[in-house]
């Protein structure tokens, strides 16, 4: 019997070719990033150069260490901002959809924040959402959708928090195409910003009390991937 041949081996993904398609997807939806990258990666070379010049001119090893750390810092710093612009245009291609909070909470929201991809109440004509994250600045009401249509779902939401826990404050921040609403990709950063007012045991117990508070609406869509979905054709 002839020798059946081993299965071939996944290869991991090319990390170079990663970064590379990030950058493409992120230059389709930002025309600065490829000047943002290349000031961030000439302006330390440039600095860790001039050092050189002026504190081991003398000193060959000193010389060649200035410049390859000012190279380093610039990749370093490539990296970063590559990131960042990158998350930026990613959520940019969900803004405005259902679930595109969900999204946000799903991925980006750390630090001692509980939230879920799953909304807490949604209008069934509108598919305006509201969603709960609770952390050491307390409970945040994030509406999903115009302001003049959210603000009264949120104001109901925030009369059931506060029968429950009428101690926690509570809230409120709007994601939507309104002028004074939060940016989809500034949300996370926003809820950070918020003076920390709980203890860590005390947001694990407000948690513990609002998850019986109410359950999830069906049928709402889940936070959408955004690094997944796919670009919008041009017309």
């Amino acid at each position: 019997m002839a020798r059946e041949k081993d299965p071939k081996k996944v290869k991991e993904p090319n990390r170079l070719k990663q970064m590379w398609d990030v950058f493409q997807m992120t230059r389709r939806y930002d025309s600065k990033i490829v000047l943002l990258l290349l000031v961030s990666l000439l302006g330390p070379t440039v600095v860790g150069v001039v050092l050189a010049f002026v504190l081991s001119s003398d000193q060959v090893f000193g010389f060649v260490l200035y410049i390859i750390s000012g190279v380093l810092a610039g990749v370093l710093i490539v990296l970063i901002v590559l990131g960042r612009r990158a998350e930026r245009a990613a959520y940019s291609q969900i803004a405005g959809q259902p679930g595109a909070v969900g999204a946000v909470l799903k991925s980006s929201v750390r630090r001692g924040w509980q939230a879920s991809e799953m909304p807490v109440n949604v209008s069934p004509r509108t598919q305006d959402a509201v969603y709960r994250a609770i952390g050491r600045g307390g409970v945040v009401l994030i509406g999903e959708g115009p302001k003049s249509r959210t603000q009264r779902m949120l104001e109901d939401e925030r009369r059931s928090v506060a029968r429950v826990l009428p101690n926690v404050p509570i809230n409120f921040l709007y994601v939507g195409p309104d002028s004074d609403s939060v940016p989809l990709y500034k949300l996370a950063g926003s809820l950070r910003r918020f003076k920390p007012v709980l203890r860590k045991n005390e947001v694990l117990a407000v948690g513990n009390r609002l998850a019986s508070l109410s359950k999830p609406p069906m049928g709402i869509p889940k936070g959408i991937d955004p690094f997944k979905a796919r670009a919008q054709r041009p017309r």
